[in-house]
C-alpha cells in the first residue's frame, strides 16, 4: 500500500487482492486492522492525503492559474471518453440487441450513479420502449423479482462493488431476465451477474469520479443513437411529438 499509494485509489479491492495474491477478505481485514472502516474508507483517506500537494487529482494549481486548472479538469474528462471508446467491442452490439428486443427494461443504480440512470431512462422512453428507472434500493429488488425471461435489467455502478446494484442484478438473473451492467471495473462483483458488461474508464483519483460519469453518459447516449437508427422513421416521429408537447412551455 505504501509503495503503490498513488495507484490504490484507482483499484478495486479485488484488483488489490489479485496483485497481492491474497483473498478479498484478507484485504478487508487489513484495512480494518489499521483503523479504517473498509477498503473504500482507505481509498478516500489516501485521496485526502494526496490532496495536500494536489487538489484532489488536479496537479497544475499554481503553475498557470485557473485557466490551466480548467484545462486539466477538462483533460481528465476527455481522457476518460477516449479510454472508454477504446474499450468498446462486440458487447456494445449485444447490449443494443438485448435492449431492442426487450419486453420490459428496468434501469437501476444508487448514489452518484442516479444521474446516469435518469439520463438513460430519459432517452429510452422516447423510443417507445417499455422502460422504468428505479433508484430506491428496496424497490429495485422488488421490481427485479417480478421480471421474467424477455426482460432486461441494466445496473449502473462506477465501482461495481455497491451492494444494492449487485443484489438487484443477481435477483433479476434468478428471475430469468437478461442483465447489462455499466461499470468502471471489469473485475468487480457486479459483472458476475451481468450477461453484458460495458466499461467506462477513468484514472482520476477524486473520491467522486465525475469523469467516469461523463463517459457513462456517453455510453448511454450511444445506446440511444444505435436504437434510434434501428427504426429511424418511428424514432424521428416520436422525437417530433415530444418536442411539440414541450415547446409551449418554452415560449
Amino acid at each position: 500500500m505504501l509503495a503503490e499509494y498513488q495507484r490504490v485509489p484507482n483499484l478495486s479491492m479485488g484488483e488489490v487482492a489479485q496483485q497481492c495474491e491474497v483473498s478479498d477478505t484478507t484485504v478487508l481485514r487489513f484495512c480494518r486492522s489499521v483503523g479504517f472502516h473498509g477498503f473504500t474508507d482507505l481509498k478516500f483517506r489516501l485521496v485526502q492525503d494526496m490532496a495536500s500537494s494536489s487538489v484532489v487529482g488536479v496537479s497544475t494549481v499554481g503553475s498557470g492559474g485557473d485557466h490551466a486548472l480548467v484545462r486539466e479538469v477538462f483533460g481528465q474528462s476527455i481522457q476518460a471518453l477516449t479510454d472508454t471508446l477504446a474499450m468498446i467491442d462486440r458487447s456494445f452490439d449485444t447490449a443494443v440487441e438485448l435492449l431492442g428486443q426487450a419486453r420490459r427494461i428496468l434501469i437501476i443504480g444508487v448514489g452518484t450513479s442516479i444521474p446516469v440512470v435518469e439520463a438513460m431512462y430519459q432517452r429510452q422512453f422516447r423510443l417507445e420502449l417499455d422502460c422504468r428507472a428505479q433508484t430506491d434500493s428496496y424497490l429495485q429488488l422488488m421490481e427485479a423479482a417480478l421480471t421474467r425471461p424477455g426482460d432486461v435489467v441494466v445496473g449502473i455502478s462506477h465501482t461495481g462493488a455497491s451492494l444494492d446494484p449487485i443484489a438487484t442484478l443477481r435477483c433479476a438473473k434468478d428471475a430469468g431476465a437478461s442483465t447489462i451492467c455499466i461499470t468502471g471495473n471489469a473485475q468487480s462483483s457486479i459483472t458476475e451477474h451481468a450477461d453484458v458488461t460495458l466499461l467506462s474508464v477513468s484514472t482520476e483519483i477524486r473520491s467522486e469520479a465525475l469523469a467516469s460519469r461523463i463517459a457513462q453518459i456517453a455510453l448511454v447516449d450511444s445506446l440511444y443513437v444505435a436504437l434510434f437508427l434501428r427504426d429511424r422513421e418511428r424514432a424521428m416521429a416520436n422525437e417530433q411529438r415530444a418536442y411539440h408537447a414541450v415547446i409551449p412551455k418554452t415560449v
